[in-house]
C-alpha cells in the first residue's frame, strides 16, 4: 500500500505521523512482552551492564518494558529482557546463601 504524502494536508500529515509513532511504540511493547515471557518470576538470570562485569540475580518483577532483577549483592536493576540470559543451575544445587527455601511435597 502506497500513500502519496505529497497530496496530504498539514493536519493529515500530523495525524499520520501520530499514528505511525503510536504503531511503532505498540510493536516495541509487543516485542518486549514476548521477550519477557521467556522468563518467569524467580528465575536466576545474568546480564552485563555497560562498563561492569556480568551480574547475576533473581528476576522479581515484570515492568512495562523491562524486568526487575535483584542481584546477589542486593542491588535492584531494571533491565531489558533482551539482555538477560538464564543461569544454568545443576540439579540438586545447594541454595545456601540465597533466600530460596525448598519445600517438601505433602
Amino acid at each position: 500500500m502506497k500513500i502519496d504524502i505529497d497530496q496530504l494536508t498539514e493536519a493529515e500529515l500530523i495525524d499520520l505521523n501520530h499514528r505511525i509513532v503510536e504503531r511503532l511504540r505498540f510493536l516495541d511493547q509487543m516485542r518486549a512482552h514476548v521477550e519477557m515471557l521467556e522468563f518467569k518470576i524467580g528465575d536466576r538470570v545474568t546480564f552485563q551492564p555497560p562498563d561492569h562485569s556480568p551480574l547475576e540475580g533473581m528476576l522479581t518483577r515484570y515492568n512495562q518494558k523491562t524486568v526487575t532483577v535483584i542481584t546477589d549483592t542486593g542491588q535492584k536493576w531494571n533491565v531489558s529482557p533482551n539482555v538477560l540470559s538464564r543461569v544454568k543451575s545443576a540439579k540438586g544445587t545447594n541454595t545456601a546463601g540465597s533466600n530460596v527455601v525448598p519445600l517438601n511435597k505433602r
